[in-house]
């Protein structure tokens, strides 16, 4: 339930409101990937009175990952990353249920998960990964908020997966894993950070019914330049996932 004393900034917003933040209280959010981008957007979402949070990870803290994965100290260090966050978003917010999946869900289990919440946040940092993510988001038909960042650039966009895409497979052309992850081309610590803050921004603009700018486009930022970019993207008409019997 909402606590109106805890959550009197955002009711106090005409976009969002008593109803909206009530919608936020309802939501179910499933998250993959703990890292770089899902320890900020399971943070703030949260501290924002998200209902039920669905944490997935089968990885362990390592001390490589404590400059930018901000739910985890050096006492973390060893555990599960599921474990480690739950306890740190208890503590931030008990009024949020957490479950966890610390295990690597097949393309079924992810599906099946998928059916049972309101939106999806993909904090994965892989091609792979993301593929598989986005294709049981498209056959439940669920929202995804995507979210990527290497060395000093991020990405940010929002699929609706009600039908007809454009999804995130419509950008690519084949499976070649040609992105890369930060463990071998580095990351600046807080650039994962500004992307994982702005998917918690959109997923909560999602649950509380306020309409996202970035449907059918994608948020580019150069952290060196310091430029934004927003493109627009169309549906792929032989894209394997949301144009080809997938869903």
């Amino acid at each position: 339930m909402s606590d109106q004393t805890r959550d009197a900034r955002h009711i106090a917003l005409a976009e969002i409101g008593g109803d909206g933040q009530a919608r936020i209280a309802a939501g179910k959010v499933f998250i993959v990937g703990l890292g770089g981008l899902g320890c900020p957007a399971a943070e703030y979402l949260a501290a924002s009175g998200v209902g039920t949070l669905v944490v997935n990870d089968f990885d362990h803290v390592d001390t490589t990952n404590l400059s930018r994965q901000i739910l985890y100290g050096p006492g973390d260090v060893g555990r599960l990353k599921t474990e480690a966050a739950a306890e740190r978003l208890t503590t931030l917010n008990p009024d949020v249920s957490i479950r966890r999946l610390s295990e690597r869900l097949d393309a079924d289990r992810l599906e099946a998960e998928f059916r049972d919440v309101t939106l999806v946040l993909d904090g994965t940092d892989n091609f792979a990964s993301r593929l598989a993510v986005n294709r049981a988001a498209v056959r439940a038909k669920v929202p995804l908020v995507f979210g990527a960042a290497i060395r000093l650039e991020g990405q940010l966009g929002v699929f609706e997966n009600s039908g007809g895409g454009p999804c995130y497979r419509c950008l690519y052309d084949d499976e070649d894993e040609w992105l890369g992850n930060c463990q071998g081309n580095g990351v600046l610590a807080p650039v994962p950070g500004v992307i994982g803050t702005l998917m918690a921004v959109e997923a909560l603009k999602l649950l509380a019914g306020v309409a996202s700018g970035l449907t059918h486009r994608m948020l580019l930022w150069d952290a060196k330049s310091g430029d934004w970019q927003v493109i627009g993207l169309a549906a792929r008409a032989d894209c394997p996932d949301c144009q080809s019997g997938a869903h």
